[in-house]
């Protein structure tokens, strides 16, 4: 019978892959969605909240919030940017924007501290870190397109979601190359 911690690289592998196909279906929807507004504000309102129940699942699968303080707040965060999105569509697509740009930010921050600690625990998790870090940085240049005079519409925000689902199909197809080795040897 295996252990939790022998599971938790098919968990991560898996949890992953799950990641990265949600963020390649949810591109392909907002490019298609030929800016249709009520598309458009489906998928922006719907992005955050994925991450708010995929960090919630995972959590709970790795000893629950309490034992992964980070994605707990990441729960919190991305639950708020949901609700914060909601409202900003009501103002403006800048608002939106400024909203995404302020979520890549703390999300990719509290991304890169479960990296960090699971690193620890499990290895190969510098993707994750790569990702958190780089996610930070995306915010910041959200946020610094959301003062522009273009507005900004839901194809500003997938080369965001297609940097996440490359770092997280990256990650899966890591683990998978490392269970192979482990495998092998």
């Amino acid at each position: 019978m295996q252990t939790e911690s022998s599971n938790q690289p098919n968990w991560l592998r898996s949890y992953y892959f799950t990641r990265a196909a949600f963020s390649l279906i949810w591109i392909a929807a907002a490019i298609l969605s030929g800016g249709q507004s009520g598309l458009a504000a489906f998928l922006l309102v719907t992005y955050p909240l994925w991450d708010a129940a995929a960090n919630l699942v995972d959590a709970r699968v790795n000893g629950g919030l309490k034992a992964n303080p980070s994605q707990a707040l990441n729960v919190v965060v991305s639950t708020i940017t949901t609700l914060a999105v909601v409202i900003a569509l009501g103002k403006s697509s800048h608002a939106v924007l400024a909203v995404f740009g302020a979520w890549a930010i703390l999300s990719g921050l509290l991304q890169l501290h479960t990296g960090v600690r699971r690193w620890r625990i499990y290895g190969a998790q510098w993707v994750m870190i790569l990702s958190g870090a780089q996610s930070a940085l995306a915010g910041a240049f959200m946020i610094s397109r959301s003062f522009g005079a273009a507005s900004p519409t839901v194809l500003d925000i997938v080369p965001y979601a297609g940097f996440g689902a490359f770092y997280f199909l990256l990650s899966s197809l890591w683990l998978v190359a490392a269970a192979y080795r482990k495998a092998q040897a």
